[in-house]
């Protein structure tokens, strides 16, 4: 059911332990546990009967690995601690005891095995007034160096370290430290940066002109700056480090469905779900590497098999929402009165080479886009079910929703998220990124031990086609990628395509494919190659920004001098992990 690398992560991070540290639960406990738990919510929707129904088709969308929750409930389901959201986020006020108590909410939150998210745009910038001392302020980034301090000195849940995004509007007076802050090794560490723009400052940035400064504290404008300048700040610093990514303000709050809640100013450690103040993530990903089926004319889509597990995890989902235990009173209010969740995907890039179409062709896109329609439907219908069964979300009709008179449980159903070692569990490949390498090195997901990885794929079509040789694997091992290993046809390397072979702007159209109906955001990284030149960076951003999508993250390979996956297994294993940008020590869901 498992592989070994699975293994490792579950005895690692989800199965429970004794006080001793001795692992107690077996990995079909595992499931049990979770399933029973999330069912008991069918309880409080006065529907005793059906909770055992429904812990049974939990557990058995589980136990298949065909979706898998995010981990957090994975890890706490049916425990003391009872936490199951991946992330919050939480306010930031201009006032050292609004600071501080988002700080705390910090601590509340990492303890149980939550990242948070962040906008620092509110914070007066450095140098301005203190009224109550005479003083200066010493600005967003000294603050944010604090929530780092504190951050690295909590892990999560006793199993994993903490994740911040840190969020600085584009036209604070600070924003030109806030872009270059990652620059120096050490700094930040446990933080992911974003830039937010505005479409008049990419505008600004693409004509040339100037844009202005503004105290966030006075409202008034306080300089102004070239955006074309400020543009290629954020383009240098991207390019040197990773950090900053874009949030594109506009295209988040269009889409935001309660409006008259406020708008919406940062998101969570990875940028697939943009958030309220106090909101939460309760994320979950079908495992698409398992909805493929023998057809006549070879594999294709099992269409069926995908509808007929939608529902059962749109209800998983919701029930979270129920059963969950808060870090504080304030996420269980915005949860239960917005109930958005996040279902997600996992294992396209192995879907796609079981169907035998390249991650680099139109086909692909093509694809990706009927795939999540086909899910974004089901999970409508689904909350749409829920809705008519428990009554609509609390703040409904403070909704667009309501506005058009379309009935909801949820206020969003649908996000692309990292799954990191949640695909290692489903052995499968991570959320919809391309393979990073055919055979790779990955470190430091849990303990530090490396992990070698060989695309299990790659080996069972070697064998088919009697391609495998002593010689050919040795080549594989040692260069990760196939595009010069000898003795391999142009088929084999079209299919088994990796991520730095892909082109940038395919990587954005694909990202772009799927955010056509998710309703949340979608995470995925860009990935560039060592040579890739800035002017690469400037035109994934502008493109991003061109094809309506909520965020993005390039990653320049050998930009960071600690990674997670490296190319080759001969190679030394690092620290960090950059094909799927999460949190900035692992990719944690």
């Amino acid at each position: 059911m498992f592989s070994p690398n699975a293994l490792k992560v579950l005895e690692a991070r989800y199965l429970r332990r004794d006080d001793a540290g001795k692992i107690v639960e077996a990995p079909e406990e595992l499931f049990l546990r979770v399933s029973s738990a999330i069912a008991d919510a069918e309880r409080e929707w006065g529907c005793p009967g059906e909770s055992r129904e429904w812990a049974e088709r939990f557990h058995d969308v589980l136990r298949a690995l065909d979706f898998l929750p995010n981990s957090p409930t994975l890890m706490n389901a049916g425990t003391g601690l009872g936490q199951l959201s991946a992330c919050f986020v939480l306010p930031v006020g201009d006032s050292l005891e609004e600071i501080f108590d988002a700080l705390k909410l910090m601590a509340l939150v990492q303890r149980t095995g939550g990242g948070t998210g962040f906008s620092f745009s509110r914070l007066r910038p450095q140098g301005d007034i203190v009224a109550s001392t005479g003083g200066e302020s010493s600005g967003p980034v000294s603050f944010m160096q604090i929530f780092d301090s504190a951050t690295e000195h909590i892990r999560q849940g006793g199993k994993r370290r903490g994740a911040n995004m840190a969020v600085l509007r584009v036209d604070h007076p600070d924003i030109l430290e806030f872009i270059r802050a990652k620059r120096e090794p050490g700094i930040l560490e446990n933080f992911n940066i974003s830039v937010s723009v505005t479409g008049e400052f990419m505008e600004a940035a693409r004509r040339g002109e100037s844009y202005d400064l503004t105290n966030p504290r006075t409202g008034r404008k306080t300089g102004k700056r070239s955006a074309r300048e400020m543009f290629d700040a954020i383009v240098e610093s991207a390019w040197r480090t990773g950090d900053p990514g874009l949030l594109f303000l506009d295209a988040i709050n269009q889409a935001n469905p309660t409006q008259a809640l406020g708008a919406i100013e940062a998101t969570n450690p990875c940028g697939e779900v943009p958030l309220l103040p106090f909101e939460s993530c309760n994320l979950g990903s079908i495992n698409l590497s398992h909805m493929v089926k023998a057809g006549a004319k070879g594999s294709e889509i099992d269409w069926e098999k995908l509808r007929a597990v939608v529902p059962v995890a749109v209800r998983f989902l919701d029930d979270v929402i129920e059963v969950n235990r808060y870090p504080a009173p304030q996420f269980a209010a915005m949860a239960r009165g917005n109930r958005k969740i996040g279902l997600g995907v996992m294992g396209f890039a192995d879907l796609l080479i079981q169907l035998g179409v390249s991650y680099a062709s139109a086909e692909a896109l093509e694809i990706g886009r009927r795939l999540i329609r086909a899910i974004a439907d089901e999970a409508r219908e689904a909350s749409l079910a829920l809705a008519t069964e428990r009554g609509v979300f609390p703040n409904y009709e403070r909704s667009v929703y309501a506005a058009a008179g379309e009935m909801r449980r949820n206020a969003t159903l649908l996000s692309i998220a990292p799954t990191g070692t949640l695909s290692i569990l489903a052995d499968t490949s991570a959320s919809i990124e391309p393979l990073f390498a055919v055979a790779y090195h990955r470190a430091h997901v849990l303990s530090g031990e490396p992990l070698v990885e060989v695309h299990p794929h790659f080996l069972s079509y070697l064998e088919r086609h009697g391609l495998h040789s002593d010689s050919v694997m040795s080549e594989v091992l040692a260069k990760g990628r196939l595009a010069e290993v000898e003795g391999l046809p142009d088929e084999v390397k079209r299919l088994f395509v990796t991520a730095l072979e892909i082109a940038p702007e395919q990587h954005v159209a694909m990202q772009a494919a799927f955010q056509a109906h998710v309703d949340n955001a979608v995470s995925k990284t860009v990935n560039l190659p060592e040579e890739a030149p800035k002017e690469t960076v400037a035109t994934v951003y502008q493109l991003a920004w061109q094809l309506g999508l909520k965020g993005v993250t390039v990653f320049r390979y050998g930009s960071k001098g600690a990674q997670v996956l490296e190319l080759g297994v001969g190679e030394k294993a690092y620290e960090r992990e950059h094909f799927a940008v999460c949190d900035p020590h692992e990719c944690r869901l």
